[in-house]
């Protein structure tokens, strides 16, 4: 009766299998497939598939995230097994075209937005695994995700296919015989699921990863993903090994730094919740990358700034308007909207709940990007049930005072000059560009510069056929 048991579990697993995947692997046991399941999943948290494919408050999986590029804004897709909405049709194969070419189902090219060009390094049986997870595990979801409309010419989606020629990798991940099981572990798990060079890695002119410069820092979005190479100045060379795991499972390093944007998002969704083997192995990696140095850079962004406060020696003086770009200004905002959790000398709470503003990377980095996407923005995530939450000031609905750009301007160059890089100066235009989601790209204006000199080189050629051919017949 036992045997007949697992036959028919067997059976079951194939059947809906089949109906899935439209094979049926006969060497898979129920407790196989169970098993390819569960990694599955394991993998989907590892790749963060839920930080872009969930809106917030939203049914998992089901797309719909609005994220912005320099080259527009990009609309996740939904990736349950809805038939008519999501995956529901996809085979194994269709699927993994998907995940690790950048090839829809129905054979149009998805954008790099989706780092296929990381999760081209899966291996078959973890592609598999994922495939087995997202179509037996997710519940589907009936609903529509918003198409992406990109400006004319990147609507053109054909046009990815040379980009893929350039640039797309297809080789799976290959363990490296001179490194340990350890090292190969993590490199595996960043070069891939975690995709990591996706932020970190500074593009070239078409968007493309610039391998020279592999995790020395790229913009994402309206934040900076700074550079996380060994280098003990530009980048994460002082941290140790263990300093580093602290900081992917908790997103807080004291002293160093906090994790906020699409990091945060990371910490909270996918690094926490990894087996703290996967983290010891993926910080072994990432402390083996080559240096990577800015010249520009002269101190560690970790280093930069001291306790110090302007409010006493301005108090009692003429009336200091909040409006304006001097340094009173700025200091009236500050007294306004952040003693009260980092101090007025910006040292922060005695638990280090509210962070140190100076030897804090947001404001000691060269890059005052993420400093001026922190106040806008604001800072929230959750690690071991414990919130980190810092309201911001861009005037959402959830945000604790607005404030407009030149006032972020101002308190932003205020806490710069007073706790951090001195020598930094933030723009109002800087501060727009930023709540705008994401600075412009000089691509699109390249593109239809392109598109017009070919059309009018087309119509001059067609010109001159025509007048040479009427003085032939003349």
């Amino acid at each position: 009766m036992g045997n007949s048991s697992r036959h028919l579990g067997a059976l079951l697993i194939c059947f809906a299998t089949i109906a899935a995947t439209g094979i049926c692997q006969a060497a898979d046991s129920p407790g196989q497939t169970a098993a390819a399941i569960r990694r599955g999943e394991y993998l989907a948290v590892a790749a963060d598939c839920g930080a872009c494919h969930t809106v917030p408050r939203g049914k998992p999986f089901a797309g719909g995230l609005a994220i912005s590029t320099p080259l527009g804004t990009i609309y996740s897709t939904n990736i349950t097994p809805s038939v008519d909405f999501g995956i529901g049709r996809y085979t194994e194969e269709e699927f993994s075209r998907a995940l690790r070419r950048g090839v829809r189902r129905d054979g149009a090219n998805l954008y790099p937005a989706m780092p296929y060009t990381s999760y081209a390094k899966f291996t078959d049986d973890d592609a598999h695994a994922l495939y087995l997870y997202f179509t037996l595990a997710v519940k589907p979801v009936e609903q529509r995700s918003p198409p992406t409309q990109l400006p004319l010419p990147m609507n053109v989606r054909a046009s990815m296919i040379g980009w893929n020629l350039l640039f797309l990798g297809t080789a799976t991940f290959v363990p490296d015989p001179h490194q340990s099981a350890e090292w190969n572990r993590g490199a595996y798990l960043a070069q891939a699921a975690a995709h990591c060079s996706t932020c970190h890695t500074p593009r070239g002119f078409l968007m493309q990863e610039d391998a020279s410069r592999a995790l020395s820092g790229a913009q994402v979005g309206a934040w900076y993903a700074p550079n996380i190479t060994s280098d003990p100045i530009s980048g994460i060379g002082s941290w140790t090994k263990e300093d580093l795991v602290v900081y992917l499972r908790t997103g807080h390093l004291s002293g160093k730094a906090q994790a906020a944007g699409s990091m945060a998002e990371a910490v909270e969704n996918s690094f926490q919740h990894l087996a703290a083997t996967d983290l010891d192995a993926i910080a072994t990696y990432v402390k083996s990358i080559p240096a990577v140095s800015d010249p520009a850079v002269d101190i560690s962004r970790f280093a930069a700034g001291k306790m110090s406060s302007e409010l006493g020696r301005l108090r009692g003086r003429t009336a200091i308007r909040s409006d304006s770009e001097s340094a009173a200004g700025g200091a009236e905002l500050f007294r306004g909207n952040c003693t009260s959790c980092h101090s007025a000398e910006g040292q922060g709470s005695k638990d280090g709940y509210y962070p140190s503003l100076f030897w804090n990377s947001a404001t000691g980095a060269k890059n005052a990007t993420n400093l001026v996407a922190t106040i806008l923005y604001g800072v929230n995530r959750t690690t071991s049930g414990r919130q980190a939450f810092m309201p911001g000031f861009g005037g959402r609905t959830t945000d604790a005072n607005a404030l407009s750009d030149l006032n972020i301007a101002a308190l932003g160059n205020y806490v710069l000059a007073q706790y951090g890089a001195a020598d930094n100066i933030i723009t109002e235009q800087q501060v727009a560009e930023a709540r705008r989601g994401a600075p412009s790209s000089p691509l699109l204006a390249l593109a239809r510069f392109g598109m017009i000199a070919a059309a009018t080189l087309a119509f001059l050629g067609i010109a001159l056929l025509i007048f040479l051919r009427r003085r032939r017949v003349a």
